[in-house]
Protein backbone atom coordinates (compact mmCIF):
# COMPACT_ATOMS: atom_id res chain seq x y z
CA UNK A 1 0.00 0.00 0.00
CA UNK A 2 1.61 3.25 -1.18
CA UNK A 3 0.30 6.36 0.52
CA UNK A 4 1.78 9.77 -0.29
CA UNK A 5 2.69 11.38 3.02
CA UNK A 6 1.99 15.01 3.68
CA UNK A 7 4.79 17.47 4.36
CA UNK A 8 5.64 17.97 8.03
CA UNK A 9 5.38 21.73 7.41
CA UNK A 10 1.76 21.60 6.22
CA UNK A 11 -0.03 22.33 2.95
CA UNK A 12 1.05 25.95 2.79
CA UNK A 13 4.71 24.91 2.56
CA UNK A 14 4.46 22.99 -0.74
CA UNK A 15 4.12 26.00 -3.11
CA UNK A 16 6.64 28.06 -1.11
CA UNK A 17 9.45 25.51 -0.86
CA UNK A 18 10.66 25.77 -4.46
CA UNK A 19 11.39 29.47 -3.92
CA UNK A 20 12.56 29.24 -0.32
CA UNK A 21 15.18 26.56 -0.87
CA UNK A 22 16.41 28.24 -4.04
CA UNK A 23 16.74 31.66 -2.41
CA UNK A 24 18.37 30.15 0.67
CA UNK A 25 20.96 28.40 -1.50
CA UNK A 26 21.61 31.63 -3.41
CA UNK A 27 22.09 33.55 -0.15
CA UNK A 28 24.40 30.96 1.42
CA UNK A 29 26.62 30.54 -1.62
CA UNK A 30 26.77 34.28 -2.20
CA UNK A 31 27.93 34.85 1.38
CA UNK A 32 30.57 32.11 1.04
CA UNK A 33 31.85 33.49 -2.25
CA UNK A 34 31.89 36.99 -0.82
CA UNK A 35 34.14 35.64 1.92
CA UNK A 36 36.42 34.08 -0.69
CA UNK A 37 36.59 37.38 -2.56
CA UNK A 38 37.48 39.25 0.64
CA UNK A 39 40.20 36.73 1.43
CA UNK A 40 41.64 37.21 -2.04
CA UNK A 41 41.54 40.97 -1.62
CA UNK A 42 43.25 40.84 1.77
CA UNK A 43 45.98 38.57 0.39
CA UNK A 44 46.88 40.95 -2.43
CA UNK A 45 46.51 43.99 -0.16
CA UNK A 46 49.12 42.44 2.15
CA UNK A 47 51.46 42.08 -0.81
CA UNK A 48 50.96 45.74 -1.69
CA UNK A 49 48.91 45.38 -4.88
CA UNK A 50 45.61 47.22 -4.26
CA UNK A 51 44.43 47.33 -7.89
CA UNK A 52 45.15 43.63 -8.37
CA UNK A 53 43.36 42.96 -5.09
CA UNK A 54 40.15 44.60 -6.28
CA UNK A 55 40.24 43.06 -9.75
CA UNK A 56 41.01 39.53 -8.54
CA UNK A 57 38.37 39.63 -5.80
CA UNK A 58 35.68 40.74 -8.26
CA UNK A 59 36.75 38.08 -10.76
CA UNK A 60 36.76 35.30 -8.14
CA UNK A 61 33.27 36.29 -6.95
CA UNK A 62 31.99 36.48 -10.52
CA UNK A 63 33.38 33.10 -11.51
CA UNK A 64 31.94 31.40 -8.42
CA UNK A 65 28.54 33.01 -8.92
CA UNK A 66 28.36 32.30 -12.64
CA UNK A 67 29.52 28.70 -12.55
CA UNK A 68 28.22 27.51 -9.18
CA UNK A 69 25.43 29.65 -7.69
CA UNK A 70 23.22 30.28 -10.72
CA UNK A 71 23.23 26.71 -12.10
CA UNK A 72 22.74 25.18 -8.65
CA UNK A 73 19.78 27.46 -7.89
CA UNK A 74 18.21 26.66 -11.27
CA UNK A 75 18.59 22.92 -10.71
CA UNK A 76 17.14 23.17 -7.20
CA UNK A 77 14.18 25.18 -8.48
CA UNK A 78 13.53 22.64 -11.23
CA UNK A 79 13.82 19.80 -8.70
CA UNK A 80 10.91 21.18 -6.69
CA UNK A 81 8.96 22.55 -9.66
CA UNK A 82 8.80 19.24 -11.54
CA UNK A 83 6.86 16.43 -9.92
CA UNK A 84 9.39 13.63 -10.49
CA UNK A 85 12.46 15.13 -12.16
CA UNK A 86 14.83 12.19 -11.78
CA UNK A 87 12.24 9.46 -12.21
CA UNK A 88 13.43 7.55 -9.13
CA UNK A 89 11.40 6.24 -6.25
CA UNK A 90 13.82 7.87 -3.79
CA UNK A 91 12.84 11.31 -5.03
CA UNK A 92 9.15 10.50 -4.68
CA UNK A 93 9.70 9.32 -1.11
CA UNK A 94 12.00 12.22 -0.14
CA UNK A 95 10.12 15.23 -1.53
CA UNK A 96 7.15 15.14 0.90
CA UNK A 97 9.52 15.57 3.83
CA UNK A 98 11.25 18.58 2.28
Amino acid sequence: MNIQLKSIWGKWWIPIRKWFYTLWLAYETTMRFYGYALSTKHYFDALGYPILAIISSVISFGICAAFLTFPACFILYKFFDTSNLTGTSLEARLKPYL
